[in-house]
């Protein structure tokens, strides 16, 4: 894992001082994954990639440093924790609806002595209501479809901020059902890029979504809503 992550890092032009933390990181993720369902990649080296170098490389295509950042439905810590580990200056939040990730994501932080992350268990529109326009950054990897994760996200961002939705290369459809959504809620699509997972063959892409003006108080609506009659 170490060389993968080195050369990986490097590929990226991303600082590799954090490489320890993170192979402690996939040591204390593996373990907890025999008692509780955190990830179906196990393999060090699909680790290191898959979900480390996945997340690593928004770092290079955006600029993290000092801001704060929110990553929505963060399950085992992705792409957040790899984003605060390679790069300290963020300022971090980590939202999961489920307890014992949160539980897990707390030991890590413990564990590698992070400062400056806050694990919050809660879900994103209940959390929305005393966090609106509060985050540079707002992150989160293919939790929902981008109409219904655009309203659970956007309300979050500042404006001149961003969203940053990770999803697959073909998901062109998805998007332009968004637009209405993204609109809707002050936020506009800046770009959409694809990049390569360094040492694979598998890419990704990142859609920007700068927050152009602040939602509307109205939104988030509850889950339930969202989830019936997206925007």
């Amino acid at each position: 894992m170490e060389q993968i992550l080195q050369a990986g890092l490097t590929e990226l032009g991303l600082p590799t001082a954090g490489i320890p933390a993170l192979i402690r990181y996939s040591e204390l993720l593996v373990e907890k994954n025999k008692v509780m369902n955190l990830t179906a990649i196990t393999e060090p080296a699909d680790i290191a990639t898959l979900h480390f170098l996945d997340s690593a490389a928004l770092l290079k295509l955006a600029d993290f440093k000092g801001k704060t950042v929110a990553d929505i439905g963060t399950g085992a810590g992705f792409p957040g924790m790899p984003l605060k580990i390679v790069e300290p200056s963020i300022r971090l939040t980590l939202l999961d609806s489920l307890n014992k990730r949160i539980d897990f994501l707390k030991e890590v932080c413990a564990d590698l002595a992070l400062t400056e992350v806050d694990c919050v268990h809660g879900r994103a529109e209940e959390f929305a209501a005393n966090h609106r326009e509060h985050f540079d950054i707002v992150t989160s990897r293919a939790v929902a479809n981008l109409q219904m994760l655009s309203e659970l996200c956007l309300p979050l961002v500042k404006e001149g901020g961003y969203f940053l939705s990770m999803k697959s290369v073909d998901s062109e459809q998805e998007l332009n059902d968004a637009k209405t959504a993204i609109k809707t809620l002050g936020g506009q699509v800046e770009k959409v890029v694809d990049y390569t997972i360094p040492g694979t063959e598998v890419s990704h892409r990142l859609i920007f979504i700068k927050k152009m003006k602040k939602t509307d108080k109205k939104y988030p609506r509850t889950f339930a809503k969202i989830k019936k009659n997206p925007l």
